[in-house]
């Protein structure tokens, strides 16, 4: 008889399982990637898979819930070490450009799986909503804490960055966004 499967490592084959999904939707897509591949790139078998999440939907939602907890905590990390509640503003727009710049970068996770299942996946359009709401909710307390009052043309301006350095793969637009950004800080 084999032995009963620990919490830990339950937690350690979800965590692999995780990183397995988010490399290769990222990379290719979610609706391209089979449980087969997610299965080769875990090493884990697919009753295993099943037992930890039920449906591939579930894997996609517990993705880009762990993605946006590290994405936005990488954002706020970069920002917090800036002193001036301005500069702090700005910063996210450099913070932007060096991520479009990594190798592999192929635009924003969540309107990537908004566009391939968020028309028929009620639970991964919820989990696209609430980072969307998180993410405007950090840049306007940064932009409130900069004495402005243009939350809604920065978010605009970041998100249209993200969804431009996406699809041309150039991270010009993070530039752009900056300086049109550093103009709405200054009226």
């Amino acid at each position: 008889m084999p032995a009963p499967i620990t919490e830990e490592q339950t937690r350690s084959d979800r965590e692999a399982l995780l990183d397995a999904a988010e490399k290769l939707f990222y990379e290719r897509g979610i609706q391209a990637v089979g449980m087969d591949d997610v299965r080769a790139a875990s090493g884990l078998p697919l009753k295993r898979i099943y037992r930890i999440f039920a449906a591939k939907e579930d894997l996609v939602v517990a993705m880009l819930r762990r993605r946006d907890r590290r994405w936005r905590g990488t954002l706020a990390a970069h920002v917090d070490q800036v002193p001036d509640p301005r500069d702090r503003v700005l910063a996210v727009f450099d913070w932007l450009a060096e991520w479009f710049a990594e190798p592999g970068f192929r635009g924003c996770a969540w309107i990537n799986a908004h566009g391939e299942l968020g028309p028929s996946s009620p639970a991964v359009l919820a989990e696209v909503r609430t980072h969307k709401q998180a993410f405007h909710d950090q840049i306007a307390a940064w932009v409130r804490a900069a004495g402005s009052s243009a939350v809604e043309p920065v978010f605009l301006l970041a998100e249209g960055a993200i969804v431009t350095a996406g699809i041309t793969g150039d991270p010009a637009p993070a530039r752009h966004a900056r300086t049109a950004a550093a103009m709405l800080l200054r009226t």
